[in-house]
């Protein structure tokens, strides 16, 4: 005897079976995110790969397997992933962002003929996600860097840095402020530098706008008023995230204050407001560097090994632990 089933309750219980593989699926991929921001890349990518082989048009999971490979200095395959990832979607910033961020990394270790070429492709990306998302910080942030940093050949120039600046006046004055420190220290007016850079501690009080302050004192060569504007991101930081990471590679760089660096990637490493900005493992070789140079090799080596315990395909993991 056969039963019959109504066929509204097919399409409820396909319905239901459908929503849950999604939830499934979402489920992973902000594990595999998890995984990443804490600089597990080995696991999210493992994570990730899992996901794409049961739905290969993901393109949150290529995005995210693009900043792995991005992390790990993979540029090739960082731009791979990210290219599925804005055809996926290509109405996100954010994959633009990303896409422009790995072009950008090839380009910087190009040739000169091979890297203008890739400096264009770097402006659109970062122009398009601009476009798409005209408050997109990290686009406006980028697209503003390359303008000031590109030749007008290529499309950059610092008057059009000067009218993005305008235009993220009313809505980002901390960055607005920033992107014309930038601009008047390319035009070397130090002073007017200095002031910008000074307005935007004032406009937005983050730790981000005192480590830019700061890092402007060491590139002039200031080493107290360097360290006073670091240990005030420093402290207006609690949450210990990557502008402790900054302020401890300005004093490395600077040849200022070792253990302060050094507490500062320790409480990094310890904190829960790990993200890739400044990638786990990257902070390890970090503190290992530091640790070597210190005369403490068995410090040293076991900071390595954590950095490779995290990304075993990180080249510079592999190196480090194979000379420690």
């Amino acid at each position: 005897m056969f039963i019959t089933i109504p066929l509204s309750r097919l399409r409820v219980g396909f319905s239901l079976l459908l929503l849950f593989s999604v939830r499934i699926l979402l489920a992973d991929t902000t594990q595999a995110n998890a995984f990443l921001q804490q600089g597990r890349v080995d696991e999210a990518a493992a994570s990730l790969r899992e996901i794409l082989a049961a739905s290969p048009g993901d393109g949150q999971a290529h995005q995210l397997l693009c900043r792995i490979y991005y992390a790990q200095d993979m540029a090739d395959q960082a731009i791979r992933e990210c290219q599925l990832a804005a055809s996926s979607n290509p109405a996100s910033s954010d994959n633009q962002v990303w896409l422009g961020r790995a072009y950008g990394f090839k380009a910087s270790h190009a040739n000169p003929l091979s890297a203008l070429s890739l400096a264009v492709k770097v402006r659109v990306a970062f122009e398009r996600a601009a476009q798409l998302d005209p408050e997109n910080i990290h686009a406006l942030n980028d697209l503003g860097e390359f303008y000031v940093a590109a030749p007008a050949l290529i499309g950059g120039g610092l008057d059009k840095a000067q009218a993005l600046a305008a235009r993220m006046q009313p809505h980002f004055p901390s960055q607005a402020h920033r992107l014309l420190g930038m601009i008047a220290e390319k035009k070397k007016q130090d002073a007017i530098a200095e002031a910008e850079f000074s307005n935007a501690v004032t406009a937005g009080k983050t730790p981000e706008a005192y480590i830019d302050l700061g890092h402007f004192y060491e590139r002039h060569h200031q080493p107290d008023k360097m360290v006073d504007a670091l240990q005030s991101g420093i402290a207006t930081d609690r949450r210990k995230g990557p502008s402790l990471v900054d302020a401890a590679s300005i004093l490395t760089d600077a040849h200022r204050s070792p253990e302060l660096a050094e507490t500062l990637l320790r409480a990094y490493l310890s904190s829960s407001a790990k993200t890739d900005e400044a990638p786990a493992f990257k902070v390890h070789i970090q503190l290992g560097d530091l640790l070597a140079h210190q005369g403490d090799p068995t410090g040293a080596h076991r900071e390595y090994a954590a950095a490779l315990a995290l990304a075993s395909n990180y080249a510079p993991a592999r190196k480090a632990t194979q000379g420690s």
